[in-house]
């Protein structure tokens, strides 16, 4: 991933403070205001994109649109939504339809830069190193960012996929909710901590619906463990 970053906003003033800051703070900037700027972007810069900051009330396309079209291309691209609703229903639409993260304006620079440094320090690590993970008949190729559950392919968003990443990589233990957000979100995450719950039950629809066995196990009052039904 390289160190790039799209802002898809139509309020010049912000636009430019955002490249301002992002520039200053060693980040490759590109700028789109509007919908179909954004898509013209995003098809010419794919391969170097990093992550998408993405508006939801911008002209000709509006951010959700954008993002559906973004993640018929690509599952493993972090796309952060910044806009000022904040009503709890659109925070839900746009996760569903494959937003990594929600941040709502007025923001601080300081949080923004704090979630992308939680962006890119992932996506590092995972480059390190290309291993397979494997649990029963769920695999995760880390050099493909391919998931498969018995040989069919499931599309899961970056943060969807770095949390069922980590459970692998601890599969038949129990992490803490607590772990998840620390390892998963970061240390600098600035949100509700029923996040985790909200995304596993994310995972689970993606990856145990309509399969078996069923490997994501709540843990009450502790966590979630992934391990094969005894």
């Amino acid at each position: 991933m390289e160190n790039q970053v799209l802002i898809v906003e139509d309020e010049d003033s912000l636009s430019s403070y955002l490249k301002t800051e992002l520039t200053f703070e060693n980040y490759d900037v590109l700028v789109a205001a509007d919908g179909e700027e954004a898509m013209t972007a995003f098809t010419e810069h794919q391969d170097t994109l990093g992550v998408v900051l993405l508006d939801w009330m911008i002209p000709k396309l509006n951010g959700l649109e954008v993002l559906r079209r973004i993640r018929k291309q690509t599952a493993t691209l972090p796309v952060i939504f910044m806009t000022a609703r904040d009503y709890v229903g659109d925070k839900v639409a746009g996760l569903d339809n494959g937003a990594d993260d929600y941040i709502t304006k007025p923001f601080e620079i300081e949080e923004l830069l704090a979630r992308l440094r939680v962006i890119f320090r992932h996506e590092a690590q995972q480059m390190q190193v290309a291993p397979v993970y494997e649990i029963a008949n769920l695999k995760l190729d880390t050099k493909s960012h391919q998931v498969t559950r018995d040989d069919d392919h499931v599309q899961l968003t970056q943060r969807e996929y770095t949390l069922l990443l980590y459970l692998l990589q601890h599969k038949e233990e129990t992490v803490t909710r607590d772990e998840l957000l620390d390892n998963v979100w970061g240390v600098d995450f600035v949100g509700q901590t029923n996040i985790v719950d909200v995304y596993i039950r994310y995972l689970r629809n993606k990856v145990d619906r309509d399969h078996t066995p069923e490997l994501i196990h709540t843990i009450r009052g502790v966590g979630y463990t992934l391990r094969e039904e005894e």
